[in-house]
């Protein structure tokens, strides 16, 4: 299978880090959201980006105007939808709000096109099922930042076919990312490993163990690790925390994975991390 034009729902941080990446792999990108304002704000943060890189000298003008010209923006589903060989979804993680996009690309989509979900912890089996067409639905869990980051988790469900891991897997490459292919659990590699670490360092903080910058400085240069787990709550976001969380309570059962009350005091609060100014630092 062939995969030359892309369609990426969710213009959000992750959506915008696929699209840049896509893009750069000399895809054509077409990327929406709910609304066109919020898909052109994850198209000027795509050229911001890229901008960066321009004024450090890691990329020729002439490049970043050559990357940008690939993106375009939609201003709704069905427009966006047309022609695209593949989409990849980036929304909010949420099981409801997945289940009723998928749902509505099941219409609107041709029946060969590749649905592939960024989800970090939610069944693809189960999307897959919305979606209608589940032996061509996958997981393609990219890291945050994307563009920075190496791993993609190419995540297989039930009824995925071995074409379409295949091309997935050779999409990857294609945009520099060193995928691994993983099977359909809880929270998959990353994130079953990550996201109780995450939780039981903010029980150590409700706990009154240490400090946040006591424990993150214990993570880094005991474990050797490049950020503490708070400091990495407040980058992915404390509400996702929280929902990977109560993914993995529910998919498993174990109570293990119970969300710390000081995380869902904090997200109650509107203490989200870095995308809201304040989580377990101020930004």
């Amino acid at each position: 299978m062939s995969i030359s034009r892309i369609l990426v729902v969710g213009a959000g941080q992750m959506g915008a880090g696929i699209a840049q990446v896509a893009a750069q792999a000399e895809m054509a990108v077409t990327l929406t959201d709910i609304s066109v304002d919020y898909a052109r704000r994850g198209l000027d943060r795509i050229s911001k980006t890229l901008g960066r890189l321009v004024d450090k000298g890691r990329l020729a003008t002439e490049e970043r105007d050559s990357i940008l010209s690939r993106i375009t923006v939609a201003p709704d589903l069905e427009a966006a939808a047309r022609g695209a060989d593949l989409v990849i979804e980036a929304i909010v993680e949420e099981r409801a709000a997945k289940s009723d996009l998928w749902s509505r690309l099941a219409d609107i989509c041709p029946p060969d096109v590749i649905f592939a979900s960024n989800t970090s912890s939610i069944s693809i089996t189960s999307m897959g099922s919305d979606s209608r067409r589940a032996d061509r639905f996958i997981g393609m869990h990219f890291m945050n930042p994307v563009p920075i980051m190496q791993l993609v988790e190419v995540v297989r469900g039930l009824e995925t076919s071995d074409s379409v891991c295949d091309t997935i897997v050779e999409l990857a490459r294609k945009m520099g990312k060193e995928p691994v292919v993983v099977s359909d659990s809880a929270a998959f590699v990353v994130n079953r490993i990550a996201i109780p670490m995450i939780n039981e360092a903010a029980f150590a903080l409700m706990e009154g163990v240490s400090t946040a910058e006591g424990i993150d400085t214990c993570a880094k240069l005991g474990l050797n690790h490049p950020m503490g787990p708070l400091a990495l709550a407040d980058l992915i976001g404390l509400d996702t925390v929280v929902s990977i969380l109560e993914v993995m309570v529910a998919e498993t059962g174990d109570p293990k994975y119970r969300p710390c009350p000081l995380l869902r005091r904090m997200v109650a609060a509107g203490r989200l991390g870095r995308k809201a100014g304040q989580g377990f630092y101020k930004y």
